[in-house]
């Protein structure tokens, strides 16, 4: 299965897929961190190009209620970043899975499919992560655990504090892998 991982600096997920044996490609602004296959540019360029599956992570800077009190400064931004989301979630790909934390995406677009959390897939954190699913069905817990931290919200301030709130899981991302991408692989 061809599946493109947009808005994916790291390959976490992009790795999972690929370690069950998928034709998978991140595609991010930057470089990725764990190398190819990678496209460096606007993933709305290669949306067309035959994709199977899309997890898409789109920046939420402008859109995660987090920030809340900065929206009425940064109109013009969110309405750009609800742009981007909404061509994501029309894409013409088959299979579509867009995450992103607790945002207005909810109440702007649509309420997400399913909110999912770390430790509902083997790590013991909190990150409310909301799932907006197209031909998918939604991601099964895998590996409860104990432990409720919430490292993620309480990163200091550093220069890959947006790149370390930003990694996908990997208990989540061999989830998707697992269950999503399971009809090619069986």
């Amino acid at each position: 299965m061809r599946v493109l991982v947009a808005c994916e600096f790291s390959g976490v997920v992009r790795g999972a897929f690929r370690a069950r044996g998928h034709d998978a490609v991140s595609c991010d602004l930057i470089e990725s961190e764990a190398g190819e296959p990678h496209i460096v540019g606007d993933v709305r360029l290669v949306l067309n190009d035959g994709w199977d599956m899309m997890i898409a992570h789109p920046p939420c800077t402008y859109i995660a209620v987090s920030g809340a009190r900065w929206f009425s400064e940064r109109r013009v931004e969110q309405e750009a970043a609800l742009d981007f989301v909404a061509r994501l979630m029309l894409a013409p790909i088959p299979m579509i899975a867009l995450e992103n934390p607790v945002s207005v995406i909810s109440s702007r677009i649509r309420p997400p499919d399913q909110i999912i959390q770390p430790w509902q897939f083997g790590h013991g954190e909190t990150k409310a992560t909301c799932l907006w699913l197209k031909g998918l069905p939604p991601l099964q817990p895998t590996k409860e655990v104990s432990g409720r931290a919430a490292r993620v919200h309480r990163e200091p301030p550093s220069v890959n504090r947006a790149k370390n709130r930003a990694r996908t899981y990997k208990g989540i991302a061999e989830a998707m892998a697992m269950q999503w991408g399971k009809e090619t692989t069986e």
